[in-house]
């Protein structure tokens, strides 16, 4: 069963990304953003221009692209089962230091608000082990959002 739901979602994600293998990691990346944003229930303005400047900073994508990309990573988390099929394909996808720069992204969306839920830093916590982020990278990676903020 649960083999199935990941094929599912594989191929919903490879779909949204046909033609382009980096925009896999780029939709998975981009939903893990949407997913710390949501965490405490309340999605507010600050969080949602949190989660689009990184994606195009990140990317470097264009004002368009990365509305596209954000709406697309929306509709992803919303149907998601589990934060897996993302972190599954980071993890593979990405270097480590990559990795480490996508936990000081999450953080900054977590602080984007001003108000850092315990919700939150739970998920990014969650999201830091399953991309093999070590703990000293994950504390690291959160001061450096903390004093960008």
């Amino acid at each position: 069963m649960i083999r199935t739901v990941q094929e599912f979602f594989q191929q919903r994600i490879r779909s949204q990304a046909e033609g382009d293998p980096g925009r896999a990691l780029r939709l998975a990346t981009a939903a893990l953003f949407i997913e710390v944003s949501r965490a405490d229930h309340i999605v507010k303005d600050a969080e949602q221009r949190a989660v689009a400047q990184a994606v195009q900073r990140t990317f470097n994508l264009t004002d368009d692209e990365t509305n596209e990309l954000v709406q697309l990573a929306e509709e992803e988390a919303q149907a998601a089962v589990s934060l897996y099929q993302f972190t599954s394909l980071i993890d593979k996808g990405f270097s480590r230091d990559e990795k480490i720069h996508i936990v000081e992204l999450l953080w900054q969306v977590a602080y984007a608000d001003h108000d850092k839920d315990k919700h939150e830093e739970h998920l990014v916590r969650r999201i830091a082990d399953l991309l093999h982020v070590s703990h000293k990278d994950f504390i690291a990676a959160k001061l450096r959002a903390r004093e960008n903020r």
